[in-house]
């Protein structure tokens, strides 16, 4: 670390993923699990089949609560408040003014009234919080994010109340006597909770969620469940010169709300015009994963690159989403530039797997 970068922030839970030999690594400013013992394949395939835990509490929180909050949050960010009420979450983006691209994309948990977490990425929390204000409350809490097939079965041990939120719900409930919120939210394409609890209480309820049989996972199988289930990463799939619209996203835009929203000009205008560039999925005919950057060829022409790739436990194949001219459809062949290598790919349907049931 030279003394001009900041030291890394540690979780509530650092203690805990030391105790668990978890290989750490720096993510967006934190030291952060990448895997444990058993490795990234074991804990991808563990969500897929069972269950796991995550520490994500380098996301942030930022609470914005009082009278004007909803008023604030409906006019700043493109999705509409007006669909859900208090005891909901909503998947949304905070765009560039400039030009429609995406600053962030974030969670809110309509916690009551007027109380609201707005949960972005872990390096834009202070770009969420200069555009909605509110408090950063990140440091106060850690966020632990049971997933998988038996999600609900291993967190009904701990926590009946957490256990039973719906899907892109919010319940508050409590943990040795400390308020906590839950969310039926998640990052893997499967079923998930998701619960903030405050930083003092967080390894004792990580530990008793582990007790139940819950395997730990890293950021490692964070990525590639994520990837198959063609979830977006902010700075591959979404971020500067991308817009909602390029990515796929155009149901987190609401057009008809009266508030507008911060960006709406420009996506306007990207809309009528008809967009550049559009994201596609990418499957290999072998193991190899392609790697975020590679050039994406038609006919030996360059149609657009990769922006996320990896190997797919489940799929036993590499994967790859990509921004690709809006020409280029599902069926497509084409070929990926890999290491001075032309390798045959196919345009497929998203998402890659499925979640089951």
């Amino acid at each position: 670390m030279t003394e001009t970068e900041p030291a890394l922030r540690h979780s509530p839970l650092y203690a805990a993923h030391r105790a668990l030999d978890a290989k750490m690594v720096p993510f967006g400013g934190w030291e952060m699990p990448l895997s444990y013992r058993d490795g990234t394949i074991a804990e991808h395939l563990a969500c897929r089949q069972d269950v796991v835990a995550f520490d994500v509490s380098h996301l942030g929180t930022v609470r914005v609560e009082g009278a004007g909050a909803r008023a604030l949050l409906q006019s700043t960010l493109t999705n509409d408040l007006g669909k859900i009420a208090p005891g909901r979450a909503q998947y949304t983006h905070l765009l560039d003014d400039a030009d429609g691209s995406v600053l962030d994309d974030i969670i809110v948990w309509w916690v009551d009234e007027d109380v609201f977490d707005v949960m972005p990425n872990a390096s834009n929390t202070a770009r969420v919080r200069a555009a909605v204000g509110g408090e950063d409350v990140t440091s106060t809490r850690a966020v632990i994010a049971v997933q998988g097939p038996n999600a609900r079965k291993h967190l009904a041990v701990v926590s009946s109340e957490a256990a039973a939120v719906g899907r892109f719900h919010v319940v508050c409930f409590s943990w040795q006597g400390q308020p906590c919120v839950a969310a039926g939210t998640g990052y893997t394409g499967e079923d998930g909770v998701e619960c903030a609890v405050p930083a003092e209480a967080a390894p004792s309820f990580w530990e008793a969620v582990l007790a139940t049989g819950v395997h730990p996972a890293g950021l490692g199988a964070r990525d590639t469940l994520r990837l198959e289930a063609a979830l977006p990463l902010h700075g591959h799939e979404l971020g500067p010169g991308i817009t909602p619209l390029q990515a796929g996203l155009g149901w987190v835009v609401s057009w008809t709300k009266p508030e507008g929203f911060l960006g709406r000009d420009a996506l306007l205008r990207e809309k009528e015009a008809g967009v550049a560039r559009h994201l596609v999925g990418l499957a290999t005919e072998g193991r190899q994963p392609p790697r975020s950057g590679a050039p994406v060829l038609r006919d030996g022409a360059r149609v657009g690159e990769v922006t996320s790739g990896n190997f797919s436990p489940v799929l036993g194949r590499g994967v790859a989403l990509a921004l690709v001219s809006p020409d280029v459809g599902e069926g497509s062949h084409l070929t990926l530039e890999l290491r001075g290598r032309q390798v045959p790919v196919e345009v497929v349907r998203l998402p890659f797997v499925e979640k089951k049931g």
